[in-house]
């Protein structure tokens, strides 16, 4: 931004100490800041330590005279403009002249009359301020020009060229000498329509507002043909009428159409083959997921999957013997990948409950299934319970997943089983020590299970829903309402800020 100059540093030189001081005094007045010099050659030493915006300076002095002090200064000064303003009792029009010669851009007689000192330098600040937003506009137009990457080539009325920027020469392959006082048609040749539209604009005929960007052909020194887009503008320059033209190579960017455009159809088949792939998908997993075991009355469940698939799962049977299994399972990960990793706990799970195993026994055959068909780096936790109607006894073996809880009937939790296991799938079956958790329950009591993204669902604000959201839903509530006021619960607390991984909540009657 260009400075405005409201106050300046001042450089005062005399080497009467009290004109110094009624200087400074005055001068600190105005708001401005002052420096001190004695004598011609302390002004230009100053002026070379302080850089000053501005200098009075007087012209008899010993050791070096103002004439001389202000020629040492206006030589040294190459970059910037300062004024320097005579102030001496020396009146006579040859003091004048040789002054303004030495350099001086005022003169102002002794005995100072400081309205008119204020009047002049609130003058030189109006200048000073006009040549920083002068320097200012130049330094951004070489900024702009020196960065410009497309052609900008300047014509007249007849069609001449009078002025091209660096990129012309690039782009089109001609020194910049040789284009001057061509036309223009020798870089863009009448062959789209180009010529008629540039005719419009010399005769005047066209729309007096710039013209929008259109697409021609170029020709470079080589003769070789290339797409570009040009747009156009008229200025008045000297009274003359001028057309700009700003020329863009596109042809990267035509070449990258054809490529997309060759490639389109192989890409419109590869969707449409993965989304054939991802239905068939679905419906497998649909088929192996939703059994009728799900379908028992005594269980509520839900499963909210990030991607089309999850990797949370929830399954329910009951063996020939009366005895009833659930299993919640989360794999590493979402999506398609997850889905398959628990594919082969879903398919133990049925055929061990059909067969009235023990959830040890299926938890260790689990293991030894992903342990030997899982890659590095995937496991799946899992929550296996095992529920004897007649006894009202039950086992439960947790590796991986958060700690399933006992609510009675007025919400209370009356057990808590924590994770005893590491996930399926990490370490051999023989290392897995923990053992299944025995329970009994009283009338009406549910068993609360679910996956750890149901805990670490993160709202707009980052706040997890947590425990403490599990258990403010479940507390003071009746087992028919139970399962959707955790659902309400989640709701509420996601607000529309979906969760950032699957989420599974399985609620089982105790009977």
């Amino acid at each position: 931004m260009p400075r405005q100059y409201d106050t300046m540093k001042v450089l005062a030189v005399d080497d009467n100490r009290t004109n110094l001081h009624i200087l400074q005094v005055f001068l600190k007045k105005l708001g401005h800041q002052v420096i001190l010099a004695e004598d011609g050659q302390q002004a230009v030493d100053k002026f070379q330590s302080e850089q000053p915006d501005l200098i009075l300076l007087d012209i008899m002095m010993p050791v070096m005279d103002g004439f001389e002090a202000a020629r040492k200064i206006k030589a040294s000064n190459t970059g910037h403009w300062t004024p320097i303003i005579f102030l001496s009792a020396l009146n006579r029009d040859e003091n004048l002249v040789e002054g303004l010669e030495a350099g001086a851009d005022d003169y102002l007689t002794k005995p100072i009359n400081f309205v008119v000192l204020e009047a002049k330098l609130r003058s030189m600040q109006r200048s000073l301020a006009m040549q920083s937003a002068a320097v200012n506009a130049a330094e951004r137009l070489k900024t702009i020009s020196d960065n410009v990457r497309d052609a900008i080539i300047t014509i007249d009325r007849t069609g001449c060229i009078a002025t091209v920027n660096h990129a012309t020469e690039t782009i089109f392959g001609h020194p910049g000498k040789d284009l001057v006082g061509a036309l223009i048609s020798q870089l863009l040749p009448a062959t789209s329509g180009h010529e008629s539209c540039l005719t419009e604009h010399y005769r005047g005929q066209a729309d007096q507002a710039d013209r929008p960007e259109h697409e021609d052909l170029a020709k470079r020194a080589d003769d070789h043909h290339f797409p570009v887009t040009v747009g156009i503008s008229e200025v008045q320059l000297d009274e003359q009428n001028f057309h700009i033209l700003v020329v863009r190579d596109i042809s990267e960017r035509k070449q990258a159409e054809i490529s997309l455009r060759d490639n389109a159809t192989l890409l419109q088949n590869y969707f449409d083959r993965t989304q054939g792939e991802q239905q068939l998908a679905l419906s497998l997993m649909e088929k192996q997921l939703h059994r009728r075991g799900l379908q028992d009355p005594r269980i509520k469940y839900k499963v909210t999957a990030t991607e089309n698939f999850s990797g949370d799962i929830v399954a329910a049977s009951r063996s020939a013997e009366g005895r009833f299994y659930a299993l919640l399972a989360d794999a590493t990960g979402h999506g398609l990948t997850a889905a398959i990793c628990v594919l082969p706990v879903l398919a133990l799970f049925y055929r061990m409950t059909r067969l009235n195993r023990s959830i040890d026994e299926m938890a260790r055959e689990m293991n030894s299934q992903l342990k030997e068909s899982m890659p590095i780096g995937r496991f799946v936790a899992a929550t296996l319970v095992c529920l004897d109607e007649e006894s009202l006894h039950g086992e439960i073996w947790i590796g991986g997943t958060p700690e399933a809880v006992l609510v009675d009937r007025w919400g209370r939790m009356s057990e808590q089983f924590p994770s005893d296991n590491l996930p399926l799938g990490i370490v051999e079956s023989t290392q897995l020590t923990g053992k299944p958790r025995s329970f009994t329950w009283t009338p009406e009591s549910q068993l609360v299970l679910y996956s750890d993204g149901l805990l670490e669902a993160s709202n707009a604000q980052n706040q997890q829903f947590g425990e403490a959201g599990l258990r403010s839903a479940i507390a003071n509530s009746s087992p028919d309402q139970r399962f959707s006021r955790i659902e309400q619960a989640l709701h509420e607390h996601l607000g529309s800020t979906p969760a950032a991984d699957d989420v599974s909540l399985l609620i089982i009657d105790c009977p």
